[in-house]
């Protein structure tokens, strides 16, 4: 099976590592992965910030990119959510629309298409750690992928799962709303570390990178020993 790797920007510019845990756990499951090197940011900062128009162009580089896959796969459902909104962004542009339906309808989170296409709830990783994990929003809310995750997680050999109280709960990164409302947001990830702590995780597992940025940032100013990871990292472990 052909797939194509969305990186996205965090994980491009910050967390390589997670790009690099993608492709081998999709490369052992029997996926052959390639890399559009014509892929840039997906255009959720302006579009999420109200500059529709200029988010276009960027969006119409990504569908061109993207043309010609068969799968697309990316390890951040909020950049996913963005793909599933292009049909809404182009739907009075006839020659866009189309293009941004096929591209919408190809595009899978990482765990999402792990679970539903290849429809593998096993990839036979370990790891001998406590461990709880944070629902984003984009993935719970707008991609409507709860339990994918949690089904590769509970595979996991020596990964004792616990749930997070509060997992609903937004981390309060968001995006352009950490910026705009930091007081706010700091607020909200302190909530979310704070009931880190009750699950007494050694690991933070996460499947967004810009809520694991936020949420480790904070662990990291709070002095924390708990460990942040992409899902995709722990999938990758052995």
């Amino acid at each position: 099976m052909k797939v194509s790797l969305f990186i996205t920007c965090l994980v491009d510019l910050f967390q390589s590592n997670v790009g690099k845990a993608t492709v081998e756990v999709l490369e052992r499951l029997g996926c052959e992965v390639d890399f559009p090197e014509q892929q840039i940011c997906c255009g959720q900062p302006a579009f999420n910030s109200g500059y529709v128009k200029d988010a276009k162009k960027p969006m119409k580089r990504m569908i061109e990119a993207f043309e010609h896959s068969n799968y697309v796969v990316c390890p951040a459902g909020s950049c996913v959510a963005m793909f599933k909104e292009y049909p809404h962004v182009f739907s009075d542009d006839p020659k866009w629309r189309g293009k941004a339906e096929k591209l919408a309808n190809k595009t899978y989170e990482f765990t999402q298409f792990i679970v539903d296409v290849l429809k593998v709830d096993d990839v036979g990783a370990k790891l001998e750690k406590r461990a709880t994990y944070h629902t984003s929003c984009h993935m719970s809310r707008l991609l409507k992928v709860p339990d994918a995750p949690i089904r590769l997680l509970k595979n996991v050999k020596g990964l004792e799962f616990v749930t997070l109280p509060g997992k609903e709960d937004c981390c309060g990164f968001g995006g352009t709303f950490s910026v705009k409302m930091a007081e706010i947001s700091e607020q909200m990830v302190d909530e979310k570390v704070n009931h880190i702590d009750e699950t007494k995780a050694e690991v933070l597992i996460g499947a967004d990178c810009g809520c694991l940025m936020n949420i480790g940032g904070r662990i990291n100013r709070k002095e924390k020993e708990i460990q942040v990871m992409h899902i995709a990292e722990v999938l990758n472990s052995r």
